[in-house]
């Protein structure tokens, strides 16, 4: 496995990381335990590294399989969690919280969960509109200091908010959205951060699983599944975005690949800074995910993709929108 680093700070991971949230939260039901660590299991003995959960996937239960997962190997592999959060009643309700007393409390608790005495990546799940960002980022660089906390990241936060808080302590790593179907970041967050010298994660990096060419017309999604709030895979954007992963699969057949290996190698193609974090539950797509490493995209190869993008408008919000109004910020 190729190892890459996260921006200027040394932070050294594997090429590929892997999202853990699917395990347990966000897709239907929580993959059984034994079988969701034999996963994680098998990505470290394929050289993976770097691997991502939040107390939010659950809440709490993902990274209780994490620690347990790791632990054999805890020296050996990188973890990042999140805070940011407090649930109501029933542990379902979000309200953001990132007040310097719940980021103690929240970093206490994950700590115990993942069966470790410091965590490698702390991200700051949502920006909260109602904590200034120097407040956290000072948490986070106590936390640091008292070696809790190696290092300091964010997710889905705007320019501005980045270069605030990397003033008061050094942001590692950004963790937002990016993937062939969703490039905004391009716009700002990307030049943003090669000036600032912080790496990026992007997380969905294969459109949850649309990119893959799984998800058909017709496919349809339960209750329990995120993605049956997303208007992008509402049943016409479904179909309407069919093209882009007919694009993807005659790319993916030429050089003898999948539409997914060809997603994420062009992702590894944009930056050497860039981790992408894509999650499974199945241990051959974790072999096929992998695989994406060893796939050199050629110049030639990212201008006709390129070429063929730009014919493509792609439809639907990745977000409804009262989790839209969150990110961003």
């Amino acid at each position: 496995m190729q190892k890459r680093k996260l921006g200027n700070s040394n932070l050294e991971v594997s090429a590929l990381g892997l999202g853990c949230m699917g395990l347990s939260h966000g897709y239907g039901p929580a993959t059984d335990t034994s079988q969701a660590i034999a996963l994680i299991r098998a990505a470290v003995d394929q050289g993976v590294t770097f691997f991502d959960t939040a107390e939010v996937y659950g809440p709490y239960l993902n990274e209780e399989v994490v620690g347990e997962a790791l632990a054999p190997v805890r020296d050996k592999v990188v973890i990042a969690t999140k805070f940011g959060f407090t649930f109501g009643d029933d542990n379902k309700q979000q309200i953001l919280n990132s007040r310097p007393e719940h980021i103690r409390q929240a970093v206490e608790g994950s700590l115990r969960r993942l069966k470790t005495d410091v965590i490698d990546l702390l991200y700051q799940h949502r920006v909260d509109p109602n904590v200034p960002i120097e407040d956290v980022a000072g948490t986070v660089q106590t936390l640091i200091a008292e070696g809790k906390v190696k290092h300091f990241g964010l997710s889905e936060a705007g320019a501005q908010t980045i270069r605030r808080a990397h003033a008061v302590q050094p942001v590692t790593a950004l963790q937002s959205e990016y993937s062939l179907w969703w490039r905004e970041p391009e716009q700002e967050i990307l030049p943003t951060l090669k000036e600032l010298c912080i790496g990026f994660v992007p997380f969905s990096p294969l459109g949850k699983g649309f990119l893959t060419g799984a998800i058909k017309a017709g496919t349809t999604f339960g209750s329990d599944d995120f993605r049956s709030i997303v208007p992008r895979f509402a049943p016409e954007a479904i179909q309407a975005n069919q093209i882009l992963v007919d694009v993807l699969d005659q790319i993916a057949t030429d050089k003898g690949v999948t539409p997914a290996q060809i997603a994420l190698a062009w992702l590894l193609a944009q930056h050497p800074w860039i981790v992408p974090i894509p999650g499974t539950t199945k241990l051959h797509r974790l072999q096929e995910n992998l695989d994406a490493v060893q796939i050199d995209l050629s110049s030639a190869d990212l201008k006709k993709i390129a070429q063929a993008l730009a014919a493509i408008e792609i439809q639907g919000d990745r977000y409804p929108a009262a989790l839209q109004a969150r990110v961003g910020k």
